[in-house]
């Protein structure tokens, strides 16, 4: 993530330009890509914002992993991954998505290696200066032709999205709330903040993060097992009434016995 928009555009290391790419031999590519750094140093990043930024950023991650493995549609997700856009300044947003792309674990996304430049893009805000966030990345993925953008402020609890309105387009527009929601054809679900948290929807179902979804299924496995301990408990009931009355039968026969032995 960069940290001041004037700084040179070539002071960091950058992937080729298209030109330059297209005259390599596979070789050559190759080499170039594996001398590309898989990190961002310190003067790039932005300062560390604490538990808020890396919660909301693993949230939105893992809500979406979820999802798309269910889905069973291959789609990258990568978070805080170095990004190389040919001749363009490499940049680590906190997360990334590519749709119909190898998921593979990968240390940066290099556009000309991959074939394709990212799809969605979710930078998180807590603290500092919004600038970067709120300008420069919206006039720089835009540019970069990236088709959509949201940004989750969580020290404000706000959403804001922006969308490519044609693929040709290089300027955002703003995407409308309808609802209280965010709309994302690129995900093809709904975004929204709510109760301190930033929520995907699939229609009416809400996406759930991991330690929601072990609460749900905790709570699943104990109802079942305070079923089985109700049955089993019945079960006990049920033969204890048995034994009980194949012990009355006995004492009855017995006794029945006893009073046909008199009367004979």
């Amino acid at each position: 993530m960069a940290r001041d928009e004037h700084e040179r555009e070539d002071a960091f290391p950058q992937a080729p330009s298209r030109e330059e790419w297209e005259r390599m031999s596979e070789v050559e590519r190759a080499r170039v890509v594996d001398a590309l750094p898989g990190e961002v140093t310190w003067d790039e990043m932005a300062m560390p914002e604490g538990d808020l930024h890396s919660q909301a950023k693993m949230g939105a991650l893992q809500a979406l992993k979820g999802y798309f493995s269910r889905q069973q549609r291959r789609v990258y997700l990568g978070s805080e991954l170095p990004v190389y856009y040919p001749a363009e300044r490499r940049f680590a947003p906190d997360l990334l998505v590519v749709l119909d792309a190898e998921t593979h674990p990968r240390n940066k996304w290099v556009v000309s290696q991959e074939g394709k430049g990212l799809d969605w893009v979710l930078e998180v805000h807590v603290g500092g200066d919004r600038k970067k966030d709120a300008e420069y990345n919206v006039k720089r993925y835009a540019r970069l032709g990236i088709p959509e953008y949201f940004i989750y402020d969580r020290a404000r609890q706000r959403l804001e999205g922006y969308r490519l309105p044609s693929a040709e387009a290089r300027i955002y527009a703003p995407i409308t709330v309808e609802q209280g929601r965010y709309s994302s054809v690129v995900l093809g679900l709904e975004l929204q903040v709510e109760e301190g948290r930033l929520r995907f929807w699939a229609g009416n179902a809400l996406l759930l993060e991991y330690e929601e979804l072990i609460a749900r299924m905790q709570g699943m496995v104990e109802g079942l097992q305070r079923r089985a301990d109700e049955e089993a408990r019945q079960l006990e009931e049920s033969e204890r009434r048995r034994e009980e009355l194949e012990r009355r039968l006995a004492e009855s026969q017995a006794e029945l016995e006893r009073l046909r032995q008199r009367g004979g």
